[in-house]
C-alpha cells in the first residue's frame, strides 16, 4: 500500500519535525509576551483586551450571577459587564452561547476576570492534551502538539475549543469499549451543537444506539439544567439572538477571514449569500456522506474518527480558527496510519498544511481574499476516504484468500 512516498529521502524527515515545532512555539511565546508585555489596562496595541472572547464568558458569569442571565444576548448590556472585566477596553464581543454552555461558565465571575481566565484556560487544556495523549504520546508528538497554531489560538483568545475538542475526541475514543460513556460525552456537546451534527450520522451508520441514545439524554439533560438554572427567559434570548449571529455572518459583522468554511470563503470573494449558502450546503451534503460512507464501510476506528472530525468543519458556515484544535485528533491518527503502513501520495503534505493552517489562514484572507481554511479541510477529508477505501480492499482481500477453499488451491 505504501508509495514512493515511504523513500527515505523525503523532505519532512525527523529532524525537520523536531526543529519545526519548536521554531513556531518559539514564535508564539515570544508573539504572547510581547502582546502581554505592550498592553496597557489589560488591552493591548490592537484595543483587544486581555484574554479577548473570553471576556464575553466572564461577563456573561457575572451577569447571570447579578440574576440578569438573559443580559448576556443584549450586545449593549453585555458590553457593561465586560467593562466590568476590563474597564479600557472599548470593542464589543457578543454572545450567542445557548443555555448548556452558560451553566458551565456560570462559576467563572466568583473569581476576577485574569484569575478565572487563567482556571479556564488551563484547565480545558489539562482536558485536551489528556485526550490527545490517548491517540499518540512520545517526545516528538508532544512538540508538534506544542507548536499546533490551533491551541495557541485558544490560549490567547481564551476561547473553548480545548473544551469541544477533548470531548469529541473522547467520545471518539470511547465509542468501541465504553458506549455509555461515549454517549456522555458526545451528548456534552451540546454546549457547542453546530459542531455536534455529524455524530448521529455516524452513530447510525453503525447501528451504535446505546451511545445515540446516551449522548440525546445527555444533551436534553444538560440544556434543561441550565435552562432550569438560568431562566426559560435565557432559553428565548439564546432562540432571538440567533438572528443576530446569523445577520452578523452574513454581512461581515464577523471575521471571515478567521472562519474556515465554505459560506466565508465565498463572501470574501463577493459571492451573494444566497449562492454562499447553496455552495455551504452541496459541501456539507458531500461531506455527510463520505462520513457515512467511512463509517458504513471501514472498520477502522482511527480512519472512522478522522472522517468524522475532519468532515465536522465542512458543514456549520459558523466555524472558527480556534475551532481547528479539533484536528490534533485527524492528523496523529492519519499520522500513526502513515509510520506504520507506508505514506500514501500527498498525505505529508497535506498533514502537514492542516497542521500550520490555522496560523496562516486569516493573514492570507486578509491579504488577498482568499480563505485557504476550507480547501484544506476538504483535502484532510479526501485523504481519509482515500486511505479507508485502500484499506477495506486489502482487509476484504486478505479475508478472501484466506477461505479454505483459496487456501486448497494455494496448497
Amino acid at each position: 500500500m505504501a508509495t514512493a512516498a515511504t523513500q527515505d529521502g523525503y523532505w519532512l524527515n525527523r529532524k525537520r519535525l523536531t526543529v519545526y515545532p519548536r521554531i513556531l512555539l518559539a514564535i508564539f511565546v515570544g508573539l504572547s509576551v510581547f502582546s502581554i508585555a505592550t498592553a496597557k489596562n489589560l488591552v493591548d496595541s490592537e484595543g483587544k483586551p486581555f484574554g479577548s472572547d473570553f471576556i464575553t464568558f466572564w461577563a456573561a458569569s457575572l451577569a447571570a450571577l447579578e440574576g440578569h442571565a438573559p443580559h448576556a444576548y443584549n450586545i449593549a448590556r453585555l458590553f457593561h459587564y465586560e467593562q466590568i472585566a476590563v474597564p479600557a477596553s472599548q470593542k464589543v464581543f457578543g454572545w450567542y452561547y445557548p443555555p448548556s454552555f452558560y451553566l458551565i461558565v456560570l462559576p467563572l465571575a466568583l473569581l476576577p476576570y485574569v484569575a478565572a481566565y487563567w482556571v479556564w484556560t488551563l484547565a480545558t487544556l489539562g482536558c485536551y492534551v489528556a485526550a490527545v495523549r490517548r491517540v499518540v504520546q512520545g517526545s516528538a508528538a508532544m512538540w508538534l502538539l506544542a507548536g499546533f497554531s490551533a491551541v495557541w489560538i485558544n490560549f490567547m483568545h481564551g476561547q473553548n475549543g480545548f473544551l469541544t475538542a477533548a470531548l469529541a475526541g473522547a467520545g471518539t475514543l470511547c465509542l468501541r469499549k465504553r458506549p455509555y460513556l461515549a454517549g456522555v460525552f458526545i451528548g456534552l456537546l451540546a454546549i457547542k451543537p453546530h459542531l455536534a451534527l455529524l455524530f448521529p450520522v455516524a452513530l447510525v451508520a453503525i447501528g451504535a444506539w446505546r451511545t445515540l441514545a446516551t449522548a440525546a439524554a445527555t444533551a436534553f439533560a444538560l440544556t434543561a439544567a441550565g435552562t432550569a438554572v438560568l431562566g426559560r427567559a435565557t432559553l428565548a434570548a439564546w432562540v432571538n439572538g440567533l438572528g443576530e449571529a446569523r445577520h452578523f455572518l452574513e454581512n461581515g459583522g464577523l471575521p471571515w477571514q478567521k472562519m474556515p468554511t465554505v459560506f466565508a470563503s465565498c463572501r470574501l470573494l463577493g459571492m451573494p449569500v444566497a449562492l454562499a449558502y447553496g455552495l455551504q450546503m452541496a459541501v456539507a451534503v458531500i461531506a455527510t456522506l463520505a462520513v457515512w460512507h467511512v463509517w458504513r464501510r471501514c472498520s477502522d476506528w482511527e480512519l472512522r474518527g478522522a472522517a468524522l472530525m475532519s468532515a465536522t468543519f465542512l458543514i456549520s458556515p459558523y466555524v472558527f480558527d480556534y475551532d481547528l484544535a479539533w484536528l490534533a485528533f485527524p492528523i496523529a491518527w492519519l499520522a500513526l496510519k502513515g509510520m506504520r503502513g507506508g505514506w500514501l501520495g500527498r498525505e505529508r503534505e497535506i498533514l502537514t498544511a492542516a497542521w500550520i493552517v490555522p496560523f496562516l489562514m486569516a493573514p492570507i484572507a486578509s491579504t488577498i481574499s482568499l480563505q485557504i481554511g476550507p480547501l484544506i479541510l476538504i483535502a484532510l477529508l479526501w485523504i481519509v476516504v482515500r486511505r479507508a477505501e485502500i484499506e477495506e480492499w486489502y482487509r476484504q482481500h486478505n479475508e478472501l484468500m484466506s477461505r479454505p477453499e483459496f487456501e486448497t488451491i494455494a496448497a
